[in-house]
């Protein structure tokens, strides 16, 4: 697995981000059953400015978000509930790209009583899922998702990030 990391907030190199986002891609695309060396993946580790702009000019929402991702291809599945298509391996293994805040993560962080790396690991997790074609725009969307990443970090060793 290679994810291709751009910090541009050196809290996050502090936060050993590199290390957890290639673990948390690399049990995800393992999970579904692709070869995690055959993939890359672009990582902006930014700060909640630099989201809320992103944010604005790709989804319309001027406010920061923890977690963006943007898929090289669509493969959204025909309807709710149903798994997307795997990508074949090729010439252009690029999946997608992926921004994560610092503020947002450590803010969600400290509220859930969750440790920032287990939380960081979950939205890498989240996001990769998206660059797969995973949503949860509907109950039978999120259901499917939501499940996924629950099995993905309990294999990992971390506690389901929906339960109590």
């Amino acid at each position: 697995m290679s994810v291709d990391v751009i910090i541009e907030d050196d809290r996050w190199q502090e936060a050993g981000l590199e290390a957890s986002a290639e673990a948390a891609a690399a049990a995800a695309l393992a999970h579904l059953g692709l070869e995690p060396e055959e993939w890359e993946v672009s990582l902006l580790a930014c700060d909640d400015a630099r989201i809320a702009t992103l944010n604005a000019e790709f989804r319309g929402k001027p406010t920061p978000t923890n977690v963006l991702s943007w898929p090289s291809e669509e493969r959204a599945p025909d309807a709710p509930g149903q798994r997307p298509d795997l990508p074949l391996p090729g010439p252009d293994p690029e999946l997608g790209d992926i921004a994560i805040a610092y503020d947002t993560c450590l803010r969600e962080a400290e509220d859930g009583g969750k440790p920032l790396a287990d939380h960081v690991t979950h939205l890498i997790v989240h996001a990769v899922l998206h660059l797969l074609g995973y949503d949860h725009e509907n109950d039978p969307d999120a259901a499917l998702m939501e499940g996924l990443e629950t099995e993905i970090l309990g294999k990992m060793g971390l506690p389901d990030p929906y339960g109590e």
